[in-house]
């Protein structure tokens, strides 16, 4: 039986489809009908097929998977799964609907999805429910949580088993990842009922989570006191180290610390560097750097030798509390042991550099990072651009914002902003005009409050046809001006005895 893509869902009870699934999809049994509906990369498709057929006249289920795995079109990819199923003697196997239905996943195929499930239930050979928690995290991305739980359900359907452990935690995280907390207690309980759920160590960490997450240690306290009480659930490090989290959080430093202590002397579990950055970043963001450093300096006296996250967490506490000398001091002890810096631990002394007014420095760091193959990400760039603006060389910030896209960086509307309000300050409105066609072209709007002062200012200098152009510009990319914005350009227009313009502005602003 050939899969073929149906307008209904055979799993989902949802009535909301994701803009993706909303486009017409074409079966490949009507492909040949459509000669219009062309793939992304035809040449390479026919290549894929052609190939195949020229090398053997079997296609074997490695050579599927291997074809579908390679195909960029996720429609051609199903007409490759399709043209493998024609073959006299072939049946796919769990392999070959794993790589299909992650295919399809990735390009947000979901109603495709729906119909290769639904050949699944007629299918007798013996399927692994890897594949659901695949697809359970592929809907989670995608926002779709109720579809997470059909995939869970779908689980004893199919694969004709009741989940594993695995599956119920995978499930029960997703969900507490993102934060569905009415959908994850409903789970939880259908898990007890219906599946007879014992908890394990795994899943309690999970609840731990949750709890932390809300804020209510109370009750995380509650899970940790339940999971003691058996041996096959006992807390561990992950347990300890996330209610340590939860504690910071909340801004209970001293109860974390009892925390720790309590893990290290009753339960004689060891930490690692991730459970120490737990205590460092708490520490740090709560105004308290020294303990910090003494908790780095602990952690060599055990043994644990930091990493880039605990130099990178307290770097940041120094800078916060302005002790930039201190932070540079921390950043060199790090390089002189043999840790390469990532792009958050240069990010944070860049942006105390340029508070600074120390533009040059964070420029050099920027250098360094570049010989030192570190990737510089928009943060980065951004901070650099305000430290430029600020010091009063908007030149260079401008000239920055021209040439970084080509070479390879990507900028967001924050980028420019910075530097639009910076010139519409300076009350250089030349380049400022500029700039605007610049994100208007790259399809950025800028700020709501720096788009109107730039039309009053445009007003007020008398420069009217530059005041209109730009905005109608600006509302065709869905910008809506103030009225008082309006109100001055028409003022303008009509002292002017342009009356026809004004004209054709009140209509516009009517519109």
């Amino acid at each position: 039986m050939k899969v073929a893509f149906h307008k209904h869902r055979w799993f989902s009870t949802s009535t909301s489809t994701p803009s993706s699934s909303s486009l017409p999809w074409i079966s490949p049994l009507q492909f040949l009908k459509n000669p219009s509906q062309k793939p992304d990369l035809p040449t390479e498709t026919t290549f894929s097929i052609v190939e195949a057929r020229r090398k053997s006249k079997y296609i074997s289920h490695d050579s599927a998977i291997n074809l579908i795995k390679r195909e960029r079109d996720p429609q051609c990819a199903l007409e490759i799964f399709n043209k493998a199923s024609d073959q006299r003697g072939f049946n796919h196997n769990n392999a070959t609907y794993a790589t299909i239905l992650d295919k399809l996943a990735q390009f947000k195929k979901f109603q495709a999805i729906d119909a290769v499930l639904h050949q699944m239930t007629y299918e007798t050979c013996r399927f692994h429910e890897g594949i659901f928690l695949n697809l359970m995290k592929h809907f989670s991305k995608s926002s779709l949580h109720e579809r997470v739980l059909e995939m869970f359900y779908a689980i004893q359907a199919i694969v004709r088993e009741k989940p594993s452990l695995k599956a119920i935690s995978t499930c029960l995280n997703l969900l507490v990842e993102s934060n569905q907390v009415d959908l994850a207690r409903i789970f939880l309980v259908n898990a007890k009922t219906n599946l007879n759920l014992e908890p394990n160590t795994c899943i309690f960490n999970i609840l731990v989570k949750y709890h932390c997450k809300k804020g209510d240690i109370k009750c995380a306290f509650q899970v940790v006191e339940e999971m003691k009480k058996s041996e096959t659930s006992y807390p561990n490090l992950i347990t300890y180290s996330t209610l340590m989290d939860g504690l910071c959080e909340c801004g209970k430093l001293k109860e974390a610390v009892d925390v720790f202590e309590e893990m290290v002397s009753k339960d004689q579990i060891v930490p690692d560097a991730l459970t120490y950055n737990v205590l460092i970043n708490g520490f740090a963001r709560g105004g308290k750097v020294d303990r910090a450093n003494k908790i780095i300096e602990f952690m060599k006296k055990n043994g644990c030798k930091p990493n880039v996250f605990n130099y990178s967490a307290l770097m940041k506490g120094f800078c916060k509390e302005g002790r930039l000398e201190e932070a540079i001091d921390a950043f060199t002890e790090m390089k002189s042991i043999g840790l390469k810096p990532d792009t958050v631990g240069y990010t944070t002394l860049i942006d105390s550099f340029c508070k600074s007014e120390r533009t040059d420095e964070a420029m050099d760091l920027l250098q360094e990072m570049k010989e030192k193959g570190c990737r510089a990400d928009v943060v980065t760039f951004n901070v650099i651009l305000g430290g430029l603006c600020r010091e009063g060389r908007v030149e260079e910030a401008l000239g920055m914002l021209y040439t970084l896209p080509y070479e390879g960086f990507s900028l967001n509307k924050a980028s420019y902003r910075v530097v639009l309000n910076c010139l519409c300050r300076e009350g250089d409105l030349g380049k400022a005009l500029e700039l605007l066609c610049l994100m208007l072209g790259r399809g950025f709007v800028p700020h709501f409050a720096t788009s109107n002062e730039l039309l009053v200012r445009l007003c007020e200098d008398g420069k009217v046809a530059d005041a209109a152009t730009v905005l109608f510009g600006l509302v065709e990319m869905g910008f809506k001006p103030e009225p008082d914005s309006w109100s001055v350009l028409v003022d303008v227009v009509c002292r002017e005895r342009k009356l026809l313009p004004a004209f054709v502005l009140l209509d516009e602003l009517w519109k």
